[in-house]
């Protein structure tokens, strides 16, 4: 399947139906007075998180979404029927803005949350309220309202707790492909990955980890040269960068270290926040030289940048190293997660409980408006 990261899509909320202006008429109650009921609020709207879609490939053959509209209402002060909601899945990471305002509406992170982005039109007013003692045979009634209508603009950024960035032919697929179970194309050329692959990396029976392969980026990716452009949005999301260096004898005569810091600069241009995030350097292809001389090699690349962040020396192919890289990719997850946890403020469940009480009392509130 095609990988589509970006789609633009128009949602139109149901319009609530219309107040009835009914009286009543039965035998022997010749003054009944007016009993029309309200109409039902328009269908809504909603985006759903759904961990089984990695793409936004469905909405290239689909635009237009339209929820239901109420019914009016009827006589015996009877409501007309709500319209049904529509609810779109739309995979984990989806960013959505108003296309027309460019105003973020929000994202979608876990699997069935839930995001309204047009809301359904409230249903009008039957002839019912607007008795008095001076109006006994009111013949006012309120029109339902519109609906939402929007265009969104939907934008995917791979969720994954690891990416895997460098040069193209660096090894991140077969990196990739050594430690998960999943099967990117890996080819001797340029920009074999064409689209962000995910593998999720299992540790133990209880431990694992989500971890992205991007696209190879080149000088210049930060203003559209290659693919980058595209895909440096999705290292935002992850929590761990593992920067990929060829060490292979291909790449004898190639400034590694000169490497590193030009797309240090297109990462900075892109998004300085990207050089917050920890960022570990792997070298690959240890096993087409001596370990000796591999070894060496990396240690000079270290020295010449003043490199202070973890490093390591693997071999895809032959296993060499992978094993424990993920292991301590693992420990380094779980260390984020204490120290994120020991600064997370304390939850204050009785004003969640309190929180809870005054919406509930405001919906209905609403309700009776």
């Amino acid at each position: 399947m095609k990988f589509v990261d970006e789609a633009t899509i128009t949602v139109t909320a149901g319009k609530g139906g219309d107040g009835s202006g009914s009286f009543r008429r039965e035998k022997y109650i010749p003054f009944g007075g007016p009993d029309g009921g309200d109409g039902g609020r328009g269908g809504s709207v909603f985006l759903e998180g759904d961990s089984g879609l990695n793409t936004l490939v469905d909405f290239r053959h689909q635009r237009q979404y339209k929820a239901q509209n109420g019914q009016s209402g009827a006589g015996r002060q009877m409501t007309g029927k709500s319209g049904e909601d529509i609810v779109i899945r739309v995979p984990l990471g989806t960013v959505v803005t108003d296309a027309e305002t460019g105003d973020a509406l929000g994202d979608v992170t876990e699997h069935g949350e839930r995001l309204l982005v047009a809301k359904g039109g409230r249903g009008g007013l039957g002839n019912v309220h607007f008795k008095s003692s001076t109006n006994r045979a009111p013949r006012k009634t309120v029109p339902g309202t519109a609906g939402e209508k929007l265009e969104l603009h939907m934008e995917l950024k791979v969720l994954a707790d690891v990416g895997l960035l460098g040069f193209p032919n660096a090894g991140k697929s077969t990196l990739i492909r050594a430690v998960s179970a999943a099967r990117p194309k890996v080819a001797d050329y340029p920009f074999t990955t064409l689209y962000p692959n995910l593998g999720v990396v299992r540790i133990d029976t209880e431990r694992s980890f989500v971890i992205a392969d991007i696209p190879g980026l080149i000088e210049g990716a930060a203003q559209g040269t290659g693919l980058g452009i595209q895909f440096l949005k999705h290292l935002q999301r992850t929590r761990l960068l593992l920067h990929l260096v060829d060490l292979g004898p291909v790449a004898l005569e190639t400034d590694c270290a000169n490497q590193v810091r030009q797309l240090e600069t297109e990462m900075e241009r892109f998004d300085p926040g990207l050089l917050d995030k920890p960022r570990w350097l792997v070298f690959t292809k240890g096993d087409l030289m001596e370990s000796a001389e591999a070894e060496a090699r990396a240690r000079e690349v270290i020295d010449e940048l003043g490199w202070q962040a973890p490093w390591a020396l693997v071999s895809s192919v032959t296993g060499v190293g992978t094993r424990e890289l993920m292991q301590r990719v693992s420990d380094a997850l779980i260390e984020m997660d204490e120290v994120a946890a020991a600064a997370a403020p304390p939850v204050d469940e009785a004003a969640e409980a309190r929180a809870d009480l005054e919406e509930d009392s405001g919906a209905h509130g609403d309700e009776h408006d």
